[in-house]
């Protein structure tokens, strides 16, 4: 009876591939486990296996190569995650899949093959000419793709050879000899005598006092004649013995001692002793029972915290209750930077049973900890950011999506774009878990929710030891300006206000959305403004590397030294950015340490942690940031945090722009008096008087929301829609125009007027591709599984312009 398997390739193929299973693996082949499959005529890839069957399907088969997992690398139900996350963001399970899996469980090339130098031809093996070809090719070479064969052999058609040389083990795929991930060792000792011969081994060695010496450390740190015997790393050996290498070498040439390796955890462990969590205080007990009650009939609740109100105390006696129940923890949080001041108040609790999984963890440790919960080994809780929710888990109980409202949750690029918070809510939910959404600042739609029962809602509005809230001065600059009391960037009162604060020995935060020198550069004769080569964008001019910069695709230019346009020697800076701020502030404060924390200075996991706990030891007075200072750090002795440029957010064109001012103003002011005194907020603003504005500064959500809600409801956006964006990639801007109205024509055949544009989005063109954007506004009550498989439909109608095949299109299912 022949077998079949359908098969997940990490393409962006709407549809499971099949292979036909040769008879010696199908005993070894299961769901959930990886195999080397054919694709094409001259590719392999690394596919994940769905399901064994015995239909065959009406196009000829091709058989797999080789399994790589003795067992799944899978749980239930990932698969099944998989594929709604595919169906409901519009990609393919195969895109799913390249996202989820670290890269060392990807191999590295999806085509090289390598010799086996150990092959012998033997009588029942003999090689066809053929054969001889390809392995004389190989033979001097390391690894040769498929197509650097066929070119080098003069050759055609050689797959059916390969997979002869390859069932012969001839040759392999190179991957199955070389995977990206390798366990790490260590090297350790051990004494190759018995107990009863030490005697003589201590005459023999008298007269080598060195080689005695580490003898007599190695006994000691073994407990060998204890008979307890511990392993004994050579480090560590050497390290006590105080010796050097040539030593230990002569040991072991005398059949004295030997190494060995031994596979060790690349996972830091917690040397610090586990507590009992803190005491709640009688506001967070309350609502650490208004949870466990909520959950008694909603799977998702939102916990609505101000700043400081102790979210974090109630987490963590969540999490504890959950583990002592036997089953395991997620905890979301939006930036990496959070899990550095997190992880240790975590550890204090949880010790080795909490693992940290994120991109700046290096990749063989992110595969170490996957293999960890595959094979159960002591993980019960995991914090880390939105790739953690493909992460294989045995029994999760409980996700907390912490700041629940923020954009970061929310993958633009590549495919799949989900949204890490709306995805962990369809993960719990198939492991028949309870979410727990946390903020001060809730999104919109969260809100909404809670307010119309889909989720439960539990207020906490008093900060921790009844802490007031910041007072928030907003500062007119407008006016400042036009009194000619403000020249520069900084008003009177954050400078004053730095200054006392500097004296009293408390520090400062000051927020600028902008990292870079300026945003631009401009000719003070002519205007001329330099744009990049390949973005319709501005370039921002980064001072410490002298050089233009564009933000979108990377590329870099240097700093003219007179206009092109006009040959004019006068360049300026045009803007503020936090580069910009790290000068000035370091010139009104010469004696003061100033820090800058953004994209350019945090892009390793050693610099976000050393920022972070350089201003909590006190070591710096000053941090300057993007939005990353905005996102829950802890720091118990700022007391005046400056917004420099609130306006920005205010008139950026899109609808939600008033909702993130609201959001991250209101979360960088809450990082102000955080312990035992209340902090102050310099908002600089040329609107003071503006609704937003004065919502912030009272704090009232209420008010916001409500505003928001009914300008939401009038233009028929979220939470009173769904939204899909379109958006249409080509090289040439007319071939684009012409294919996205096609397109958006097709669209309005049937869904009429809730198709919008095609229009130009606010960056038109990005690494040389011209970009247009249609908007499906769709109401609630329509079934959104109809919408997308009309979409798919007329893709398959677009297909007969033969242009759509060199077109790129996607798909943003519920934008932000």
């Amino acid at each position: 009876m022949e077998h079949y398997a359908d098969v997940i390739l990490p393409l962006p193929i709407n549809k499971y591939f099949t292979y036909s299973v040769p008879e010696e693996l199908f005993e070894s082949l299961t769901q959930g486990c990886r195999v080397i499959v054919p694709f094409g005529r001259k590719k392999y890839y690394t596919a994940i296996v769905v399901s064994i069957h015995q239909q065959k399907p009406v196009y000829e088969t091709k058989p797999i190569a080789t399994i790589l997992d003795a067992a799944p690398i899978l749980r239930h139900p990932q698969l099944k995650f998989w594929e709604w996350l595919a169906s409901y963001y519009l990609c393919s399970t195969g895109e799913v899949y390249k996202a989820a899996l670290p890269s060392g469980l990807k191999l590295e090339s999806e085509t090289a093959v390598i010799w086996n130098p150990d092959y012998e031809e033997d009588e029942k093996n003999r090689l066809s000419e053929r054969e001889k070809i390809i392995l004389s090719v190989l033979t001097d070479k390391d690894k040769m793709s498929i197509a650097d064969i066929e070119k080098t052999s003069g050759l055609k058609n050689i797959m059916p050879i390969v997979r002869s040389l390859m069932e012969k083990e001839a040759l392999f795929v190179s991957e199955q000899l070389k995977s990206a991930y390798r366990p790490k060792t260590e090297s350790y000792i051990r004494l190759t005598i018995s107990p009863e011969k030490l005697r003589d081994l201590f005459e023999q060695l008298k007269s080598a006092k060195k080689q005695l010496h580490l003898l007599m450390a190695y006994l000691d740190i073994s407990r060998f004649l204890q008979k307890q015997t511990q392993e004994v790393s050579k480090k560590t050996l050497l390290a006590k013995a105080g010796v050097s290498t040539a030593v230990l070498t002569a040991l072991t040439d005398k059949g004295i001692m030997e190494i060995y390796q031994k596979e060790i955890s690349r996972i830091d462990q917690p040397s610090i002793p586990t507590h009992e969590a803190y005491p709640l205080n009688e506001n967070q007990q309350k609502a650490f029972l208004d949870i466990l009650a909520s959950f008694e009939s909603k799977d998702v609740t939102l916990l609505h915290g101000i700043t400081s109100s102790g979210k974090t105390e109630i987490y963590i006696h969540l999490i504890d209750k959950i583990i002592k129940q036997g089953r395991q923890a997620l905890y979301l949080v939006p930036e990496i930077a959070l899990t550095t001041q997190l992880t240790n108040r975590l550890q204090r609790v949880f010790g080795s049973k909490l693992a940290i999984y994120h991109s700046k963890c290096p990749d063989n440790e992110r595969v170490e900890i996957w293999n960890n919960l595959l094979k159960n080994k002591n993980i019960e809780m995991v914090l880390g950011v939105r790739s953690s929710i493909f992460l294989p888990f045995r029994d999760l109980g409980l996700i907390i999506v912490d700041e629940e409202h923020e954009a970061t949750y929310k993958q633009q690029d590549p495919a799949p774009r989900y949204h890490a918070r709306n995805a962990a809510i369809v993960l719990a939910s198939l492991h028949g878990a309870k979410t727990l959404l946390g903020t001060a600042t809730p999104a919109l739609e969260t809100y909404y929710n809670a307010q119309h029962g889909k989720y439960g809602l539990v207020v906490l509005n008093r900060r921790f030891e009844d802490i007031s809230l910041p007072r928030i001065e907003a500062i007119d600059i407008k006016e400042l300006r036009r009194k000619k009391i403000m020249k520069g960037n900084y008003s009177p009162p954050l400078i004053q206000g730095i200054q006392k604060a500097i004296e009293k020995g408390e520090q400062a935060i000051l927020f600028q959305n902008r990292r870079g020198y300026s945003p631009m550069i401009e000719c003070k004769l002519c205007g001329w403004i330099p744009k990049c080569e390949y973005c319709d964008v501005s370039l921002t001019y980064h001072k410490r590397q002298n050089l233009l910069t564009c933000h979108y695709c990377g590329a870099s230019y240097p700093v003219p030294l007179q206009c092109p346009a006009c040959e004019n020697l006068s360049i300026e800076a045009i803007g503020l950015g936090t580069e910009r701020i790290e000068d000035d502030i370091s010139c009104y404060f010469p004696d003061i340490k100033v820090a800058r924390m953004d994209l350019d200075t945090t892009r390793t996991r050693k610099a976000h942690e050393q920022l972070i706990d350089d201003f909590q030891k006190k070591r710096t007075q000053i941090l300057i940031g993007t939005q990353m200072v905005s996102k829950g750090l802890d720091f118990d002795n700022v007391s005046i945090v400056g917004i420099l440029n609130g306006d920005n957010m205010l008139n950026y064109p899109d609808f939600r722009s008033h909702e993130r001012a609201f959001q991250m103003m209101t979360q960088v002011a809450g990082r102000a008096g955080r312990k035992r005194k209340r902090g102050t907020v310099v908002l600089q603003t040329s609107q003071p008087d503006h609704p937003l504005i004065q919502q912030i500064i009272a704090n009232d959500y209420e008010t916001f929301y409500s505003k928001q809600l009914e300008e939401r409801k009038q233009f028929g956006y979220p939470p009173f829609s769904r939204l899909i964006y379109i958006y249409l990639k080509h090289r040439d801007e007319r071939t684009v125009d012409a294919l996205s109205k096609l397109f958006a024509d097709y669209l309005r055949q049937t869904f009429d007027h809730r198709v919008l544009g095609p229009d130009n989005p606010p960056v038109a063109r990005i690494q040389s591709l011209f970009i247009r954007k249609i908007v499906l506004k769709m109401e609630l009550n329509i079934s959104m599984q109809k919408v997308k498989a009309h979409l798919q439909k007329v893709c398959e109608n677009m297909l007969a312009d033969k242009r759509f095949k060199t077109l790129t299109l996607y798909y943003d299912v519920d934008p932000i």
